[in-house]
């Protein structure tokens, strides 16, 4: 419609955009088709979009006669493939889950709809979930929105590069190693993993079905931080705590989010298990000084034994059955050449992969110890396993509540990996992992780009193991400059609020 200014409403950050629709002054109309163009030129780009909602036109209709104005009147959003949306397919990029729509919308679409947003497209993910990279054989490969040669990040990587390139304004993933994290440090927006059980995750797929020793959880992602926090806003309401009553009925805590008193943050600038690139290691310190500089107070952090963590906890914990579950949901598909090595070991018997172990030590250590953590194990293992988590669970907040902390500051992986790097470089995975074993709420703001320095720098890159992984992540690294690095805060589990206000907080400055 000629009197459209499409790029204004685009332009448009969602709480202004939210309330113009609100009091009437923007046409829901307008600005459903306003997106709709703008994320069929993402994905034309990107191959982000799996599916179109086509009921999101009969919903916009709809939503203008009842006249019920929710927090998300009118906005467009877009929905992670494992996210079920009644009569649509949850792939996961198996072939065999397509043509078996959901017979019901799961409980955050259906809250989302209560609240007046339209769900009008779903996007891509990688082959299983267990990835972050962006890839499978019915819908293909995801480009990052920013540069065609790099991954947009996974699981949630259809959604990264949708909202990264400004088709979508709020988008909903999931994350169990990082997969709301990686999209949006690798397309420079903003995301929210929230503690696993603050959302519903009722009516959506999860990769490994039933393992509790890596907490899965739901969150949103947006070009900026207070979208998010009105996005938990109208999350967080009646309709959830009845629609599932699991998720404990705790509304979103204003006062927490508006407080301006100044913080009490820990830091660390590595985990000693991946080495950060210099862009990474910048981003922590550059944050660090201008949160002092603004009069909080920063505690050094000091991380321990967190190759113990992805060994046993992470990859023992989502593969504590030998992978026999996993393997499972791979049965008579096509693409497994990404993880052709990993199904092999799966398949092999314990004996056999107790020997490669023994023999892999000396030569690769982490190689080694990830063929160990593959083993099945007895339920005695399994539960001491469980208890074992909990104690590095508690043992944990111990050392945070004894440097009476508020929040911390964390490197985030960056900048985004070239396509088909993530899939050999599984053991990166450890900065965000860390948090889904604790089921800690994180979330991720871009803070810097990749500048010449940092290239120069990467050239004496060598990693903590100088095995072939640290070879490789330094290649993956390369020829970045320009691109968005992220770092991520967190908070103790719960404290979703303040997990947002520390990110508004680093935004700002």
């Amino acid at each position: 419609h000629p009197s459209v200014n499409v790029i204004s409403i685009l332009s448009l950050p969602l709480p202004e955009l939210s309330k113009k629709l609100r009091d009437g002054s923007l046409p829901p109309e307008h600005v459903f088709y306003a997106y709709v163009g703008k994320a069929l030129q993402i994905a034309t780009e990107t191959n982000c979009i799996t599916e179109y909602l086509q009921e999101s036109e009969t919903q916009l209709q709809k939503a203008k006669l009842t006249g019920k104005l929710g927090l998300l009147y009118g906005v467009p959003v877009s929905i992670k493939d494992s996210i079920n949306c009644q009569g649509h397919d949850s792939t996961l990029g198996f072939i065999k889950n397509l043509n078996k729509p959901a017979a019901e919308d799961s409980v955050v679409v259906q809250v989302l709809r209560r609240q007046g947003a339209i769900p009008f497209v779903k996007t891509n993910v990688p082959q299983s979930l267990i990835s972050y990279d962006c890839k499978n054989l019915i819908f293909g490969q995801t480009f990052n929105p920013l540069l065609y040669t790099r991954s947009p990040g996974g699981s949630s990587g259809g959604e990264g590069a949708l909202v990264g390139g400004g088709g979508s304004i709020l988008g909903f993933g999931t994350d169990v190693g990082g997969s709301l994290r990686f999209p949006a440090a690798f397309c420079g927006i903003c995301a929210l993993k929230p503690t696993g059980n603050r959302l519903s995750k009722k009516g959506i797929i999860s990769g490994v079905l039933g393992q509790k020793a890596v907490v899965a959880a739901v969150g949103p992602m947006a070009k900026d931080v207070e979208s998010l926090a009105l996005c938990m806003r109208a999350l967080l309401c009646e309709d959830m705590f009845n629609l599932d009553s699991t998720v404990p009925p705790l509304p979103f805590n204003e006062e927490v989010y508006s407080s301006t008193q100044p913080l009490r943050i820990g830091y660390y600038e590595t985990d000693f298990f991946t080495m950060p690139s210099p862009a990474m290691r910048r981003a922590v310190r550059e944050t660090k000084q201008l949160l002092e500089d603004a009069g909080h107070t920063l505690v050094p952090f000091e991380l321990m034994n967190v190759d113990y963590m992805i060994f046993n906890f992470c990859i023992r914990g989502m593969f504590a059955d030998g992978a026999t579950s996993f393997l499972k949901t791979f049965k008579g598909e096509l693409e497994k050449s990404s993880v052709g090595l990993f199904f092999w070991l799966a398949k092999s018997p314990n004996w056999l992969k107790t020997v490669l172990s023994w023999i892999a030590k000396p030569f690769v250590p982490r190689f080694s110890d990830i063929i160990r953590s593959m083993r099945a194990n007895t339920v005695d293992e399994v539960w001491s396993l469980h208890h074992e988590i909990e104690g590095f669970c508690h043992q944990f907040i111990a050392q945070w509540k004894k440097l009476n902390l508020d929040v911390m500051l964390c490197p985030m992986l960056g900048p985004a990996l070239g396509i088909g790097y993530p899939r050999k470089l599984s053991v990166a995975v450890s900065y965000t992992m860390l948090y889904n074993v604790l089921d800690f709420p994180a979330g991720v703001v871009p803070v810097t780009m990749v500048t010449d320095e940092d290239e120069e720098e990467l050239k004496g890159y060598q990693g903590y193991f100088q095995d072939w992984w640290d070879r490789t992540l330094a290649k993956a690294f390369r020829g970045s400059v320009g691109l968005p690095v992220a770092v991520q805060c967190v908070a103790l589990p719960w404290h979703e609020e303040l997990c947002l206000r520390f990110m508004k907080e680093v935004e700002a400055l």
